[in-house]
């Protein structure tokens, strides 16, 4: 009897011994969980990848131990609305280095409406990233402005029966082969030639499948009322969570009325719609050159824009709505509000602005000679830009929004190639430094839930976004004290400073403020 009892006592100490080991152990971190709670004094065991146990623990048995005295513990940073493309930049920067740094750990691709590259399907695409490995966790969203294009091509016109029901299709058999969602960009090409009833029924297809919604509204400067209203239309109709990505107000004549868009949005989840935003902590946008010229002069892609501005008549009419773009939409009513980003067939302008070009090219630098140069970076093969058009009051009243999450709208990008926006390297930190600390428009424990479990609940993340047992071990610790961006929009590669530690799945991606370059994420797949 009393060897049967030894027995039982020996395996019940070994199996204990056994739970009580861990690979890493955050010993004294203010820790917080990414509920909105408060924080608190505690440590966290790690064993693999996921996160074991909290609390008071005993490091004896540990393979490795970070002091966190001092530091804030949070979960790894979620960036909801990232541009993972084109594949051979993800895959050339596939160790996420500019992302990481900022203290994310996933990160999801295919926003305003692009979904994957047009020449993968979504299954295959995810196959050949989990090939290639990724340094942090990526998911991705399918995108309406791609279907469109892959059954309509660049068409202004409404589907037919036979095209709406392909385009249905497409996006359920994305959802079925991983997709979070789907994503609209009904500002840009070919998702502003689609009517509100075509969105709503194939988002129903992505409703069902437990899919979300993310859009780059019609608008965000005179007509944002009517985009938002769209937006809401969409999410009753097609009973869909509706996020309106990188929400804000462009351009002077707008400037204030954040408050009328996120009282819609407050209003409309008091009738049960679910609808949210996020945002990004910056007043200058970022997209193409393209985006002050009308839609319908650039409807049948590039060819029908040089038929176009070949026409004397037309040529003005387009003129015109370019100038109009520039004095009441993103060209903030100033050509050096306008910063050129990326331009292939002429680097020396990236940092530049149009005013810059006008002056190069000895023209006067006024509004209707700005219009003329915008169609002649179009016909050259476009280019990205900087757009300062926003108020920072209405950046401050979105991030106080108690349903805006964080979100960069940023690429991969390294240092010297480009001149990119500064959100690329500093989105995280910025709202950390500058809006908490140094501004105090929100809390802490705001900031966090806002970056952690708001992402992770809204894209239905089940095992991210909060530090508790069972949790995957996505970690991000930080000074406080020190934690800030350092891009700007002069001089954007800057990586900023403040992030310790970052741990995805388990494993150190930054240790002790020194990236690892190693590859620990994981492809993400709905269903």
């Amino acid at each position: 009897m009393f060897r049967i009892f030894f027995s039982l006592f020996v395996i019940f100490t070994l199996i204990s011994c056994e739970s009580e080991s861990y690979d890493i152990i955050i010993k004294n971190g203010e820790v917080y969980d990414g509920s909105g709670s408060e924080s608190e004094i505690i440590d966290i065991g790690i064993r693999g990848d996921q996160i074991i146990k909290i609390g008071k623990l005993d490091s004896k048995n540990s393979k490795k131990i970070i002091n966190a005295e001092g530091l804030i513990v949070s979960p790894g940073f979620i960036d909801t609305h990232v541009h993972l493309d084109p594949m051979d930049n993800l895959i050339r920067l596939s160790d996420g280095e500019s992302h990481i740094r900022q203290g994310v750990t996933t990160s999801f691709g295919g926003p305003d409406g692009r979904g994957v590259p047009l020449r993968y399907g979504f299954k295959e695409y995810l196959d050949s990233l989990e090939i290639v490995g990724m340094g942090m966790n990526v998911g991705f969203l399918t995108g309406h402005n791609k279907i469109r294009r892959v059954v309509m091509d660049l068409d202004n016109r409404e589907p037919t029966e036979d095209e709406l029901l392909k385009m249905k299709i497409l996006a359920s058999n994305a959802m079925d082969e991983g997709a979070f969602g789907i994503s609209t960009g009904l500002k840009y090409l070919p998702g502003n030639f689609s009517k509100v009833d075509e969105v709503i029924e194939i988002s129903k297809e992505i409703s069902k499948k437990g899919g979300i919604y993310t859009s780059h509204l019609r608008d965000e400067g005179l007509k944002i009322i009517d985009a938002v209203n769209e937006a809401i239309i969409i999410s009753r109709e097609a009973n869909i969570s509706v996020v309106l990505t990188h929400h804000k107000v462009i351009g002077k004549p707008m400037w204030g009325k954040s408050a009328k868009t996120l009282a819609l949005i407050d209003s409309a989840r008091q009738k049960g719609i679910k609808i949210m935003a996020d945002q990004y902590p910056y007043s200058a946008s970022h997209t193409g050159i393209s985006v002050l010229i009308p839609t319908w002069a650039r409807a049948g892609g590039n060819k029908e824009f040089e038929k176009r501005v070949a026409d004397e008549t037309l040529r003005k009419r387009i003129e015109d709505q370019i100038i109009f773009n520039i004095l009441n939409d993103r060209g903030g009513n100033d050509l050096d509000r306008i910063q050129f980003s990326k331009v292939d067939w002429m680097p020396e302008l990236e940092g530049k602005t149009l005013k810059d070009w006008a002056v190069m090219k000895g023209l006067k630098p006024v509004i209707e000679n700005g219009a003329k140069l915008v169609v002649e970076a179009q016909l050259n093969g476009g280019a990205s830009c900087i757009f300062h058009a926003m108020d920072e009051s209405d950046v401050e009243n979105i991030m106080k929004f108690p349903h805006t999450m964080i979100a960069s709208d940023g690429r991969l990008s390294e240092p010297g190639v480009g001149h990119p926006h500064p959100r690329a390297y500093g989105t995280f930190p910025r709202v950390l430094g500058r809006y908490v600390r140094e501004k105090k428009v929100i809390s802490m424990r705001e900031a966090i839930y806002k970056m952690t479990y708001l992402p992770a609940k809204s894209f239905g993340l089940t095992d991210r976004g909060l530090i508790n047992p069972g949790m995957k071990a996505d970690i991000t610790i930080f000074n406080e004290k020190e934690i800030i961006d350092r891009a700007t929009y002069e001089n954007p590669h800057q990586y900023p400073e403040g992030i310790e530690y970052v741990l995805i799945n388990g494993q150190l991606a930054i240790d002790k403020s020194v990236f690892m370059k190693i590859k620990a994420g994981e492809i993400l797949r709905k269903n």
